[in-house]
């Protein structure tokens, strides 16, 4: 019986998806990492280093508040980690990044994963027009992140190491009362991308990857979206184990949950019907 054409595309995409998708990760391949983690306080942060720790990871954490990441910093030597550090940092502050990443590497005796994690508070609002708001923002979300990875490139480029980029699905596509927000990961998205087009031409041994998620039901993320949206929320925990295991297998961009790289992938072909969506899904 001859089987149509349709069916076999059908077919020869699931294999393509299934191979493209399969779990490559062993999590030995971290043992032992010296890893530096920022935004480690709570949240998706503190699960990425409750997760390296339970692999034997040798971990810095960073974050503001101190007792907090003592907390985490105890929890991650009581679930297995190598060692289990942690120095402050306010990434508003301009020195603060490039001190972070030195200090780490001095505590560590040299880096092999940086995960850049960390963001600032901003209101689930629409925009009122504050620029100097706007401004702060991009400071903690964005060029924090820049000169972290100023600061760490040539120790991770020692240690043929890896660097892990958390973005969102609003560095994707625009949504309603996250415009500081959104405008922060759109620059994440752009710049390093770019910066993994450059890395590929100067042969680096440096991986970067940039992790794009959905909603995650991290406490902060739940009471800002609370009577705004009944949009479905995945667990930090989850989050925080897909982003190591897309570094630790260095995917150039990867995606949790999965189907918001259909949701990317979409994004423009009916742009009308996207935006009526998009508008419906939330109440003002």
């Amino acid at each position: 019986m001859q089987v149509p054409m349709k069916t076999k595309f059908f077919i020869f995409g699931v294999c393509l998806m299934a191979v493209l998708w399969r779990d490559t990760f062993d999590p030995e391949s971290v043992r032992c990492a010296r890893v530096l983690v920022t935004g480690a306080s709570t949240g998706i942060g503190e699960q990425v280093a409750y997760h390296y720790a339970k692999m034997g990871a040798q971990i810095v954490i960073t974050a503001r508040r101190e007792y907090a990441l003592q907390k985490v910093a105890a929890n991650c030597t009581s679930l297995g980690a190598q060692k289990a550090l942690y120095v402050t940092g306010d990434m508003s502050q301009a020195s603060d990044p490039e001190r972070v990443v030195k200090m780490a590497v001095e505590l560590l005796g040299g880096l092999d994963i940086l995960v850049l994690n960390h963001i600032g508070s901003t209101p689930f609002a629409m925009w009122n027009g504050d620029g100097d708001h706007v401004r702060e923002l991009m400071q903690l979300n964005f060029l924090s992140y820049v000169n972290m990875a100023s600061a760490a490139l040539p120790v991770l480029e020692q240690s043929a190491g890896s660097m892990i980029v958390v973005s969102s699905l609003l560095g994707k596509i625009t949504t309603p009362f996250v415009g500081p927000y959104a405008a922060t990961k759109f620059a994440v998205n752009g710049f390093f991308g770019s910066m993994q087009h450059e890395l590929a031409m100067q042969r680096s041994n440096v991986s970067l990857t940039v992790t794009t998620l959905g909603l995650i039901d991290t406490d902060s993320a739940m009471d800002k979206i609370r009577g705004y949206t009944n949009m479905t929320a995945y667990p930090a925990s989850d989050a925080a184990l897909h982003l190591i295991k897309a570094g630790a297998t260095h995917q150039k961009e990867s995606f949790y949950p999965g189907y918001i790289y259909f949701v990317c992938l979409c994004r423009d072909w009916f742009p009308f019907f996207r935006d009526i969506i998009i508008q419906n899904s939330y109440t003002y």
